[in-house]
């Protein structure tokens, strides 16, 4: 390991030839760019509870979001064995231990994930370099903790990515104080409600994804006329 490494803040470079370092290969977004050329992965965990460090994932569903449509035809969703017991959160997302029990573990489901979060080879690009896409996620956290602490886990280190959250944006749409946001107001299913989007059932991974992508399209729509202009990835951007 080299001395860039070791230096403290620094996260070590992922192991050459795995999903986490084609990811980290690939550029990030700028933040100036129109919002209408950015692709985004709209992503959605089913866990065992909301601490990565003692919880779960138990299915990943992702569609990605490419210059303003939803593609359908490059959505998935993978149901993932865990290493314990489903528990009491089986009665959320109905994901018992029998129906999981035959399903590959996150090893082998993540680097999909990874190889998801980025564009390929000339995709939607110029100067044919692999971009990462930009996160998308309700109440996005979760996704986020639990993608880093499987990578770390998994790989050694992760990778920073970009990140809109329909939920933050929701919150300073709707000016929803921050001690209101237990109040329900902020839920997938209200915040689709707010634009008379179909409602879907909760807690399915991959249906929650979607859910979150036509809420965002939605969202960047008001924006864009609240704002009088065409959006930049900045307009959005959680982090």
């Amino acid at each position: 390991m080299g001395l860039r490494e070791l230096l403290p803040g620094r996260r070590p470079r992922p192991t050459p030839g795995t999903a986490l370092a084609d990811l980290a290969a690939a550029s990030a977004v700028d933040p100036r760019t129109p919002l209408a050329q950015v692709q985004l992965l709209a992503l959605d965990l089913e866990t065992t509870g909301l601490d990565p460090r003692r919880h779960e994932v138990l299915s990943v569903g992702h569609v990605p979001v490419v210059h303003g449509r939803i593609v359908l035809a490059r959505a998935r969703h993978e149901l993932v064995r865990p290493q314990g017991p489903v528990g009491e959160s089986a009665v959320h997302h109905g994901l018992t231990d029998d129906r999981l029990a035959h399903r590959p573990d996150l090893a082998l489901v993540l680097p999909g994930v990874l190889e998801a979060l980025r564009t390929g080879d000339g995709e939607g690009a110029e100067d044919a370099r692999p971009v990462r896409r930009v996160l998308l996620a309700h109440f996005a956290q979760i996704e986020t903790a639990f993608l880093s602490a499987a990578c770390r886990r998994l790989y050694g280190t992760d990778v920073p990515l970009q990140v809109v959250d329909t939920l933050t944006l929701a919150q300073r749409m709707l000016r929803v104080p921050t001690p209101e946001l237990a109040s329900g107001r902020l839920r997938l299913d209200a915040c689709r409600r707010h634009y008379r989007l179909p409602r879907y059932r909760a807690h399915s991974a991959l249906t929650d994804a979607l859910a979150c992508a036509e809420l965002f399209l939605a969202q960047s729509a008001e924006l864009a006329e609240q704002h009088g202009r065409a959006l930049r990835l900045a307009d959005v951007l959680t982090r």
